[in-house]
């Protein structure tokens, strides 16, 4: 049986913050948020590059031989599931792993053996790391004053921070004495007065409600994008990684299974994991049965048959493995005038507010997982037991195997 693989989504929620924090409004007084086309622009310009990265633990490889160019100024997310190598990947570029082999260079120098407080590079911790003990302002100075930068500058640079993240008036407070988005803003903060030319985000949202969480990861992008600073950014949740990056590199056993931009990732997976992770996908087996020279047949399970891009074929493939986004499949009461046409059984509808997943019975035994907007006229509505017609377009239908 072929059944549509259903990627969870992380709405784990471990603390929530009053209603007054759902937004995190990045601003300076001094100086106000910059016009779209004069925000820093992504450089093609390399910052930094793994060179045949390795790190074994014993028997164990955590991370398998990882070439990878970050450019100046963009925002690249390691995504995957736990334990793939992605965090091990940022303790690497942190300094906080030595690799087993290969090379990190930072600015065309390789500080693979270089301590982390001799690399130009922050990193904002999933558990924040702040000091109990100290105040907000202290925890912001501690990077500098471990630098021995003046106490004046250190006071006008902490002051400066506070004010980016909308903290002005905090600094005397201490961590308890916060909420937890505020203490979310305080390592922001400390990252950044250091001006690193690499800033590390290890899930760093995780802790926060959901509401928070959304509003956090677009005022950080804008934040990212108006300093012109490089983020590399940790996470295992595919819409995050949708929102905020300029380049998501999908990480699977260590290795990356494929980089792109989140367009790319999304409409055109380069194999299956990729297709099955990052949001959800039908992933269905077929036999290549006819070619020409602008489109190619495929036979799935039971019989249906579905034209393809013959580029989508390489010479001599048998099997092909698709994959068809759930949105991507047209539904509807009347037999439609389109390709790749065939008629299906609601199987079950299931609410999920915005949109309607609905799971279909297609010829006997396969089934597809459709999604379609949630409408509120009744006479449109669709219910368990209706037949359908169902269309997907040649282009939605993307090879990510063959044999």
């Amino acid at each position: 049986m072929n059944s549509a693989t259903i990627v969870p989504k992380n709405d784990k929620t471990e603390m929530s913050d009053p209603l007054s924090q759902l937004e995190w409004p990045f601003h300076s007084q001094s100086k106000p948020p910059l016009p779209a086309a004069n925000k820093a622009p992504i450089s093609m310009e390399t910052m930094v590059e793994l060179r045949g990265v390795t790190k074994r633990f014993g028997s164990m490889t955590a991370v398998d031989a990882v070439d990878l160019q970050i450019r100046k100024g963009e925002f690249l997310t390691l995504l995957g599931p736990s334990g793939c190598g992605k965090t091990t990947l940022l303790r690497m570029l942190a300094g906080f792993e030595i690799p087993t082999s290969g090379e990190i260079l930072l600015e065309g120098k390789d500080v693979s053996g270089v301590p982390p407080y001799r690399r130009n590079v922050n990193q904002v911790f999933q558990s924040y790391a702040i000091f109990p003990h100290l105040s907000v302002a202290d925890n912001i100075a501690f990077g500098l004053k471990m630098r021995h930068v003046p106490r004046a500058e250190r006071e006008r640079r902490v002051e400066e921070a506070l004010d980016l993240v909308s903290l002005k008036g905090f600094g005397k407070r201490k961590p308890h004495e916060l909420s937890g988005g505020q203490r979310q803003r305080v390592a922001f903060a400390r990252a950044l007065v250091c001006q690193p030319k690499v800033l590390l985000l290890d899930e760093p949202f995780s802790a926060l409600d959901a509401k928070l969480r959304h509003a956090m990861q677009l005022e950080v992008k804008h934040l990212q994008r108006q300093l012109g600073i490089t983020f590399v950014f940790v996470t295992h949740d595919q819409e995050e990684a949708l929102i905020m990056s300029d380049r998501i590199a999908v990480i699977n056993h260590g290795k990356i299974d494929q980089l792109g931009d989140a367009t790319d990732i999304y409409h055109a997976p380069a194999s299956a994991f990729t297709a099955n992770f990052i949001g959800e996908a039908n992933l269905l087996p077929s036999e290549v049965i006819h070619k020409n020279g602008v489109s190619a047949q495929v036979r799935l399970a039971e019989g249906l048959e579905l034209n393809v891009r013959t580029s989508a074929i390489k010479e001599g493939s048998v099997q092909a493995l698709l994959s068809v986004r759930p949105e991507k499949i047209y539904i509807t009461k009347n037999k439609p005038m389109k390709e790749n046409a065939f008629k299906a059984v609601i199987e079950e509808e299931v609410f999920r507010g915005a949109m309607d997943e609905l799971r279909l019975r297609v010829a006997g035994k396969l089934e597809l997982m459709a999604m379609v907007a949630n409408e509120s006229a009744h006479e449109r509505a669709w219910h368990k037991g209706d037949i359908v017609y169902c269309a997907i377009h040649t282009d939605d239908v993307v090879v990510v195997e063959q044999k």
